[in-house]
């Protein structure tokens, strides 16, 4: 964790990957020794932790995933947080649309935010399970068991058909009840943002 946060504080933010590994190596460096915490990240490190899928797709890495073993695994590694079929435990509830994919969390801030009906982009599902979770131990899923826990949320929330297999390009092609919902920020940065 100190690791990450080193890195982090480093500022890891380079467009070129392969230029920002190595800077962020030698620029955590004097700050391991200054700190006296962790130790400097190795490229392998890094790159694990360098992995991100945009919401039209772009990033998502090889494999597939089905419904039937995104359900299995969603019972033995999600279900004691969100409840029997996405329906909410201790933590957010996932599944459940709004009649008519309403979007009425202006009116209503108490409005269920779920997958099927707040959600813009499917990706952000892998993207966001790929990295989080579970909990106790984000990061661990391969890439099959993310797209077959994304197959099943998104079969819970009436997106996709039991029968589906899920991967980069099938994923990539699913269009959320909320996407048009949304306001893309097309802000440049730097001196246009007050």
């Amino acid at each position: 964790m100190v690791q990450l946060l080193i890195a982090s504080l480093a500022g890891c933010t380079a467009l070129d990957r392969d230029a920002s590994r190595e800077a962020s190596a030698a620029a955590t460096e004097p700050l391991v020794h200054h700190y006296g915490l962790g130790t400097s990240p190795t490229a392998m490190e890094l790159a694990a932790w360098d992995r991100d899928v945009r919401p039209d797709g772009l990033g998502l890495p090889s494999g597939s995933g089905t419904v039937p073993r995104g359900e299995s695994l969603y019972e033995k590694q999600c279900q004691h947080c969100h409840g029997a079929e996405g329906q909410g435990g201790p933590f957010d509830r996932l599944a459940g649309r709004i009649p008519a994919d309403a979007f009425p969390f202006i009116e209503d801030p108490n409005a269920p935010r779920t997958i099927g009906s707040y959600w813009p982009y499917a990706t952000t599902i892998f993207d966001y399970v790929l990295r989080a979770m579970p909990m106790e131990r984000p990061g661990s899923l391969t890439n099959e068991e993310v797209y077959s826990l994304t197959a099943y949320l998104l079969f819970l929330n009436e997106l996709v058909d039991r029968d589906v297999l899920l991967d980069a390009t099938s994923l990539a092609a699913i269009r959320m009840p909320a996407r048009d919902r949304f306001t893309r920020d097309d802000r440049v940065g730097g001196g246009d943002i007050r």
